[in-house]
């Protein structure tokens, strides 16, 4: 029987991931409608405002993508990127904010956490989206530098310090696309799976999400595409701006991922699950289970609770709200 040929996104993946093609109907079989998909449960709490940074305040800052962990004192923190403030070059530092228990409301402002530092090859006022995990007894910090993705680590949860490599510069990557940024690891098995986003006008898919994957924090695999295109890039306001901010969580195997199109008053974030953590759906929406009305959202597991933390409309601040997974409608 002749077979039919598979499309060359599908070919890549395979390649990609060294599978059979005998498999490529398995990752390309859309999730049936019985699967969970997340939702947004009460009202949220204010976490974070806009903070003051001194000689560096603007009137037009905006605290954007962020992240929040436990440090190890207990202790919540929140690093946020703060944008079109004075500190010069690309105009964005990292601010911090520290409360009690993650149901607490207006944590307490911390300071200017880092600021870019060009001697150290980082782009002047490039300091983006910073994401923390921790991993045995350390805690690691992925964020971008405008142009590359870089790892700072901290034994407290606190302060962190930047990992230099060979060249003495705390990149782990850069590329294929421009802008590198808004990185997020996920560790499946003994996998690091690094997810990023990149935007080239006038490429194919003028914003995508891409992964890298390492053992060891080092050495990574070249990049996938692992989601692009589809109707979220429809809904943009700009060309580069349809797969910001990329988070994924694994429910027994089970991978969803949320991407967010737009911030402010209409923020509006895709979720995708697939039981491929390396394909979320290039150039389709097979995987597309569900969208949100929120920006830059972290997904948090505490105490078997989950938790959605995400920038308030206005873009002055941050918020958190819990979150559950409800039977998709139809299913």
């Amino acid at each position: 029987m002749k077979s039919t040929p598979l499309p060359r996104s599908q070919k890549m993946l395979l390649r990609a991931l060294a599978l059979p093609a005998c498999f490529s109907l398995i990752l390309a079989t859309p999730l049936s409608a019985a699967d969970e998909v997340p939702q947004i449960e009460g009202g949220w709490w204010s976490v974070a405002g806009n903070p003051d940074l001194g000689e560096f305040t603007s009137e037009r800052q905006q605290p954007v993508d962020f992240a929040v962990w436990q440090a190890a004192d207990g202790s919540w923190q929140l690093w946020s990127c703060i944008r079109e403030t004075k500190c010069g070059g690309r105009t964005r530092l990292f601010h911090r904010w520290e409360g009690g228990q993650l149901t607490d409301t207006d944590w307490k402002p911390m300071g200017i956490a880092m600021r870019a530092d060009p001697a150290l090859g980082e782009t002047d006022g490039g300091l983006q989206a910073p994401h923390v995990f921790k991993e045995q007894s350390r805690y690691h910090m992925v964020y971008g530098d405008w142009q590359r993705i870089c790892l700072a680590t901290s034994t407290d949860g606190k302060t962190f310090t930047r990992v230099l490599n060979a060249r003495r510069q705390p990149d782990l990557f850069s590329g294929p696309y421009e802008n590198t940024r808004d990185p997020m690891m996920l560790k499946v098995g003994d996998l690091f799976h690094c997810y990023y986003m990149g935007h080239k006008q006038g490429a194919p898919f003028q914003s995508a999400i891409f992964c890298r994957t390492s053992k060891d924090l080092v050495r990574w695999s070249e990049p996938v595409m692992v989601s692009a295109g589809g109707q979220a890039a429809r809904q943009s306001n700009w060309f580069g701006g349809d797969a910001e901010c990329p988070f994924v969580v694994n429910r027994d195997g089970r991978f969803t991922l949320f991407r967010t199109q737009i911030y402010g008053l209409k923020s509006l974030n895709t979720q995708y699950t697939s039981p491929n953590p390396l394909n979320f759906g290039v150039g389709h929406d097979d995987y597309r289970t569900g969208t949100l009305p929120v920006a830059a959202p972290e997904i948090i597991r505490h105490e078997g609770q989950w938790f959605v933390a995400a920038l308030k409309p206005g873009l002055d601040g941050i918020r958190i709200a819990r979150l559950r997974w409800v039977r998709k409608a139809g299913g």
